[in-house]
């Protein structure tokens, strides 16, 4: 029998095992009244109540406010936050699954915003499959048109799967002002200090609080199919619990942010690895005043690595969790005074640096050779900064610090060595008269 003629057969005696094993064919269509009688388990179970809404069934459930004070004006001041006045409510999702294609599901859907210092929070829940229309139209009902939605990793996860189910169900996603995923900015600020950037190592090492008793996120679907497959609602209590302490800790990362970072009090006494790289996320934004405050704390509040760790070199981009040193620092201040224009005290902080030695120097003094040639007009300054680049790095090279040099750097350098020494013979070419000045050539 041929391939094609044995794939009907095949497909038949698939349908028919998958049928009799009770699994998702036969889920798929539920029986009348099914939806309520999981619904009043379910709500029943976590303490919500069931709602009657257009598309179905969905249990809703309120936990206890929390006390997370924010202000907002200041937060409003750090690098990628949206305006003061801008409404900002937390999401986090529950699925049956870690894709965002079609087969997965969001059961759960986890809100949270402020009333003045008071955070509340509101949970919706599909207690069936056949209901997933009514969980959609109540999350359409509870999310305002001009909310900015706070999550961690929402990006690139949770919204592109709340998405794909409203198209699946021929209607359009809520509409909402902005998106702030926390994720990109935990992994700039805090990647020095973090292992990952998972969020209970956020709320671990960031925050300082530790879950008891919580459920684990592989555990999750498994909860919520064993469920609407007959089982037990209780199981499915602490996965509520998990999903209230997600969208908490959104609201508990902001208010740190705020507190810590965004008050300049408060700010010197934060790690200097995490002022460094809230300096470079300043610096992203043009915002080269705010930076310089913020690597001034930085280099206020640098210590030296403890055990004997050796710190990063500032030339060379360092992994996760490397120390930051105190160079690295000082280098970034002196790249951000020459972008506000402070020629004479960049090229200070940059020979300030090149003169201690160390790995980078040959980098410090072509800066230095940069500045001199190009805003002070001092070719021959510049050549001597050149050379002693050159210097500097053979001197490392010689000691193995760099671990085999930089090609391009080196590149770079050989390239500008030969131009300014090619401009320096110019400027003292025997054809010129004694005592007789050239006119200054454009760099």
């Amino acid at each position: 029998m041929s391939g094609a003629a044995t794939l009907p057969a095949r497909l038949a005696r698939f349908r028919a095992s998958h049928r009799a094993a009770g699994d998702g064919v036969a889920a798929a269509t539920p029986s009348p009244g099914r939806g309520a009688a999981l619904a009043e388990r379910l709500a029943g179970s976590v303490g919500g109540e069931v709602v009657d809404g257009p598309g179905g069934l969905v249990v809703r459930v309120e936990p206890p406010p929390l006390g997370v004070p924010l202000v907002r004006e200041r937060l409003a001041t750090l690098p990628g936050q949206p305006g003061a006045t801008a409404r900002l409510v937390c999401l986090d999702t529950e699925t049956t699954g870690l894709g965002t294609a079609a087969g997965t599901l969001a059961f759960l859907v986890g809100l949270g915003w402020w009333e003045g210092a008071s955070f509340r929070r509101l949970q919706l829940v599909c207690p069936d499959h056949g209901e997933e229309a009514a969980l959609l139209a109540a999350l359409e009902r509870a999310l305002p048109p001009d909310a900015w939605l706070v999550t961690y990793n929402g990006r690139g996860f949770d919204w592109p799967l709340l998405v794909t189910r409203y198209r699946l169900h021929r209607r359009a996603a809520p509409a909402h002002a902005g998106m702030l995923d926390l994720l990109p900015g935990v992994r700039r600020l805090f990647r020095h200090r973090l292992g990952d950037a998972r969020l209970a190592t956020v709320e671990r090492e960031i925050l300082g609080v530790r879950r008891e008793g919580d459920v684990g996120g592989w555990e999750i679907p498994g909860r919520y199919l064993d469920f609407v497959r007959g089982g037990a609602a209780a199981p499915l209590a602490p996965v509520l619990r998990h999903n209230a302490e997600d969208v908490a800790s959104l609201a508990r990362l902001l208010a740190h942010l705020d507190a810590r970072y965004a008050d300049p009090a408060e700010r010197p006494s934060s790690p200097a690895g995490d002022l460094l790289a809230l300096a470079r996320a300043y610096t992203r934004e043009r915002r080269h005043e705010e930076a310089l405050a913020c690597l001034d704390d930085a280099a206020s509040a640098w210590r030296p690595p403890i055990h004997g760790s050796s710190a990063w070199p500032f030339g060379v981009p360092a992994p996760a969790a490397a120390p930051v040193s105190v160079e690295r620092i000082r280098a970034e201040r002196a790249r951000t005074l020459r972008r506000l224009g402070r020629a004479d005290d960049a090229l200070a902080a940059w020979e300030a640096l090149a003169v201690e030695g160390g790995v980078g120097a040959p980098r410090a003094w072509v800066e230095a050779a940069k500045i001199r040639e190009h805003c002070r007009r001092d070719a021959p300054g510049a050549l001597l900064a050149a050379e002693a680049a050159e210097a500097a790095a053979r001197a490392v090279e010689r000691t193995r610090l760099r671990g085999g040099g930089d090609p391009r750097f080196d590149a770079a350098l050989a390239a500008r060595l030969r131009r300014l020494r090619r401009r320096a013979a110019r400027d003292v070419s025997p054809a010129a008269p004694a005592g007789a000045s050239r006119a200054p050539r454009r760099a």
